[in-house]
């Protein structure tokens, strides 16, 4: 009831963006575009008061800063989550349709060979898949579910393997040649991304050089000289 009140003060092209966030998020996303924009508001009320009434020259600083906090708060809140999940299903889709091809190979057609995928595996990938199988069973076509699905995959390396399913289920050509080009390329995009990761560990290695170990190795250097000057006094 709450909710369904608070939803007339909200645009819709606000809740629209925030509810595309969230199916970015999967099917098992708990969060609600309602219930986040009431704390989007509530909290910024809270830091605008905090603000005005605790730090110095607050009427100045207080809507600045409210608005950035407002302003950036579904980036903060949800772009690292995706960003997460997305690379989490990028190394899901590397099984995935491993299994699937296999699967096309030993005679069953794309719908079955993806039930069968889906439900022998158990991944955030399969799972979206198997939301697929169930919404197809519930009476949508095999091309509403799939489309349905790209809404919900942050991967653009995914997405792209959903459509050549979609071309296949359309005009019934075999797939399974590009399922293994796309599972090289998924393979190969999955070891750049290692070897970038570890390029930048030296500079992250560094960074905690600078800041903590060699302060420390300065003051057990320099310990006994404080120690000393201090005794003398």
């Amino acid at each position: 009831m709450i909710n369904r009140i608070a939803s007339y003060f909200y645009r819709d092209k606000t809740l629209n963006e925030i509810e595309k966030k969230i199916k970015l998020l999967g099917i098992n996303s708990k969060y609600n575009a309602i219930s986040f924009m009431n704390f989007r508001v509530f909290s910024s009320i809270l830091i605008f008061i905090i603000i005005l009434f605790n730090v110095n020259f607050g009427y100045i600083l207080s809507p600045i800063i409210t608005y950035l906090y407002y302003h950036f708060l579904p980036n903060i809140f949800f772009d690292n989550k995706i960003k997460d999940r997305e690379r989490k299903l990028n190394h899901d889709a590397l099984y995935f349709f491993e299994i699937l091809a296999l699967s096309i190979e030993s005679g069953n057609n794309l719908t079955s060979a993806l039930d069968v995928t889906s439900k022998s595996i158990d991944s955030e990938l399969s799972l979206e898949f198997r939301e697929v199988m169930r919404e197809v069973e519930y009476g949508k076509s095999f091309d509403e579910a799939l489309e349905s699905l790209k809404g919900r995959i942050p991967s653009d390396t995914v997405n792209n393997l959903i459509l050549n399913l979609r071309e296949s289920s359309i005009f019934g050509n075999s797939i399974i040649d590009t399922l293994y080009n796309q599972i090289d390329y998924i393979r190969e995009k999955i070891v750049l991304e290692n070897r970038a990761y570890i390029s930048k560990l030296p500079i992250k290695i560094s960074m905690i050089s600078v800041l903590f170990f060699i302060p420390l190795l300065l003051m057990i250097i320099m310990s006994p000289l404080i120690l000393k000057f201090f005794l003398k006094n």
